[in-house]
């Protein structure tokens, strides 16, 4: 039985005779194992048998020890309690805010909010990790542990099988199990659903201790777990195709074609009317469900209206239509629904539309985003539907260019402006306890339009139109924080609060691309295969027999080692220790041959920086580039080019995957904090500390000296003295 409430009062929701009908199918069905069984059916049976004992007895005891968990809890608190400096503990998080633009703009006199809080408490740079991308940064700030300890060394990693690349947050199968009935294979249960990030998050301690803590929209918190509070996943939280976010170009021009990150489909447009499909999840049979829609033209106004099922909706050249819900249907009796934003493009002479990829529906979740999970649907029912991809703003379809400065910037302002909402609400009915929340647009902003503040980008043209360029975004960005950072501070203006406002990286230009597999091949570390065919994709050319090394992901380089590789050929110990030294002293002389410069700041042993018991899980070896350098586009999905070093011409022209000490983040506090150099990966502990909550063992990250509310240093005193001297 499941409850939910209704008003004051429980509903006990009873179930239909079916379901439990499907129960007991399946506990028989366990004995019928094969694949899984060894010495034979009879001892599947007895597991089976013996887990169904085994889960009685365990919730006996969790039913009996229960009075005893909760009087420990009660102790815990009220020792912690006793020991708390604050009642409440508030951190905005803006992913890549850049400290140098922060002093330029705020010499400039253009962030007054900022200003005000760096002067009430403090202001420092932030240490972040090695590399410094948002996954494993984050990842350390909410376990307050190194990646050798969490897990998380990229965006990607590959899988020793067979070379590719796979997500290295999150294990996410299509296989469902089966039950044969007459024949047919009928699916049951859900796919599987795994996070790889290891670690406790610093909430969770403090919900051992009773603490509340409202987490909203923190990477690498999918899926949700359990803690004692709410939480809105982000980063990694996938489309409802399954991806990290496809988006669909609809047009009457040339034939269906791929884009990087979406797809292009081709259309009839006769008569004014356009009939085609979106394209959803997969089916039972494996292939993407469709739902037909069809799009008429008015002639005089230039506006349409595009009809799906039963609903119409209006379509005006050049504006986003609010959020869309779409139904699929899986088979009889089975659908699924996400909600899609469409922007008509054009329609003259051609027919262009693009619709987002689409989110999975926060009112009807086909997937758990949540903890609990109805904490979506109580956000979706408050402001309205809201996007719920981990990476909603649609980079890759500006650096395809579908859209253009403004559609992008459209996508980053209005998913800030929803995470607000969601960020105010948990301030008001939060008093005691954290509140986290982290904002998006910094980083995604900054990413797509860095060419415009440096005036020796290769993308600084042609991406958009003179008249629809937008060259200022980047200020505006920050203007809009600082304006965000003055309502946060009214929320927060008491002495049992204490606020942090944070990044966890500041960002760089980025110029050029490394191929470090052509590099390699270069330098003797890799060979391909005699019969090589241009352009493959995942490293197929390679011929591993004969290969030491190779680049996979925007981090580093992997050895090609015996018995942890597929087809390794390195030999463990000594051989592949000096291969990484070796290739560490290499890499970090690489020049780029125009102009001569040094591309690589350092190149660094990941069993050497990295402690913990998944530091041999990372990358051999972990790039620190140097500033306006990355890996090239082709080289981060294992893609091999004829040239190591070529220009980035895209969108994406800023970036942070550079040496961790050329891109600190930053840190604001309500208090003055006394560190020499504060890291990311302290901001966890000094929140626990200030509730009282012991620091667990595990933790790399230090509390941090806070002092009392209005309580200055002796150095901010001399500072205060000479500028009230000054004013004088």
């Amino acid at each position: 039985m499941n409850s939910t409430k209704t008003g004051n009062r429980p509903r006990i929701r009873r179930e239909s005779p079916l379901v439990w009908v499907a129960c007991v199918v399946v506990l028989f069905a366990a004995a019928d194992a094969h694949a899984y069984i060894g010495p034979g059916a009879g001892f599947a049976a007895v597991s089976s048998m013996g887990g169904i004992v085994i889960a009685f007895l365990a919730a006996m005891f969790a039913l009996i020890s229960a009075p005893v968990r909760m009087l420990i809890r009660w102790f815990k608190r009220r020792k912690a309690h006793a020991r708390a400096r604050v009642r409440r503990v508030v951190v905005l998080g803006l992913d890549g805010m850049e400290p140098k633009l922060f002093e330029q703009f705020l010499s400039e006199g253009k962030l007054p909010n900022f200003k005000r809080l760096m002067e009430q408490g403090c202001f420092h740079r932030l240490g972040t990790v090695a590399p410094p991308l948002s996954p494993v940064a984050w990842s350390s700030f909410l376990t307050g542990c190194n990646p050798g300890k969490h897990n998380i060394f990229d965006f990607l990693t590959r899988d020793r099988r067979n070379y590719m690349p796979m997500m290295s947050s999150v294990h996410i199968s299509s296989h469902r199990r089966t039950l044969k009935i007459l024949g047919k294979e009928i699916p049951y249960g859900a796919p599987e659903m795994r996070g790889l990030r290891r670690g406790k998050p610093f909430w969770t301690t403090l919900g051992e201790y009773g603490i509340f803590s409202s987490v909203i929209r923190v990477p690498i918190t999918w899926p949700p777990e359990k803690h004692n509070g709410v939480l809105l996943s982000a980063m990694c939280l996938p489309d409802l195709r399954g991806s990290q976010g496809t988006f669909s170009f609809y047009t009457s021009k040339g034939k269906d074609a791929e884009h990087t990150g979406g797809e292009q489909i081709h259309v009839e447009f006769k008569n004014g009317v356009v009939d085609s499909y979106f394209v959803g999840p997969p089916g039972k049979d494996g292939k993407p469900v469709h739902t037909p829609f069809r799009v008429t033209m008015d002639p005089q106004t230039g506006h349409a209206r595009i009809k799906i099922g039963k609903d119409t909706h209006e379509l005006i050249p050049g504006k986003y239509t609010p959020w869309i819900t779409v139904e699929f249907k899986l088979g009889f009796r089975s659908k699924v629904t996400g909600i899609c934003e469409i922007l008509l493009l054009g329609s003259q002479p051609h027919f262009e539309m693009y619709v987002t990829p689409f989110n999975i529906d926060p009112n009807a979740p086909a997937m758990p985003i949540s903890h609990p999970n109805v904490y979506s649907q109580y956000l979706a029912k408050t402001q309205g539907n809201f996007a719920t991809l981990g990476l909603a703003e649609d980079t890759w379809a500006m650096n395809e260019k579908i859209l253009d400065d403004d559609g992008f910037l459209h996508q980053c302002i209005e998913a800030d402006a929803e995470r607000e909402v969601m960020f105010f609400d948990a301030l008001k009915k939060v008093k005691d306890g954290l509140v986290v929340c982290v904002f998006d647009g910094t980083d995604r902003i900054q990413h797509m339009f860095w060419r415009y503040i440096d005036p020796q980008h290769p993308g600084r043209q042609g991406q958009c139109p003179a008249d629809r360029q937008r060259r200022l975004a980047i200020e505006d960005l920050y203007k809009r924080n600082d304006e965000l950072v003055g309502k946060v501070m009214a929320q927060c203006n008491d002495e049992k609060t204490l606020l942090f406002v944070i990044s966890d990286h500041g960002f760089n230009s980025f110029r050029r691309g490394i191929d470090w597999n052509r590099w390699l091949i270069d330098h003797g570390y890799m060979t391909l295969k005699p019969d090589a065919k241009p352009g493959a994709k995942y490293l197929a050319n390679v011929d591993w027999s004969k290969t030491r090394a190779y680049c996979l992901g925007l981090a580093g380089i992997w050895l090609n080692v015996k018995d942890r590789e597929a087809q390794g050929i390195v030999e463990p110990g000594e051989e592949e220790r000096k291969l990484r030294e070796e290739l560490c002293a290499k890499m970090s002389e690489a020049r780029d041959p125009q102009g001569g410069e040094p591309a690589v700041k350092r190149a660094m042993d990941s069993r050497v920086i990295y402690k913990g018991p998944f530091k041999t899980e990372a990358p051999d070896i972990i790039v620190g580039y140097n500033e306006g350098y990355r890996v090239s586009w082709e080289a981060a999905v294992g893609d091999i080019t004829d040239a190591a070093f070529r220009d980035n011409t895209k969108a994406w022209s800023g970036d942070h995957c550079i040496h961790p000490s050329l891109v600190p983040g930053v840190m604001f506090c309500n208090r003055v904090i006394e560190a020499d150099a504060p890291r990311l990966m302290d901001i966890g502990p000094t929140a626990l500390e200030m509730f009282g909550v012991p620091t667990p063992d595990i933790m790399d990250g230090k509390a941090m000296q806070v002092l009392e509310w209005g309580q200055r240093s002796a150095g901010a005193k001399a500072v205060d003295l000479r500028r009230e001297a000054a004013t004088t």
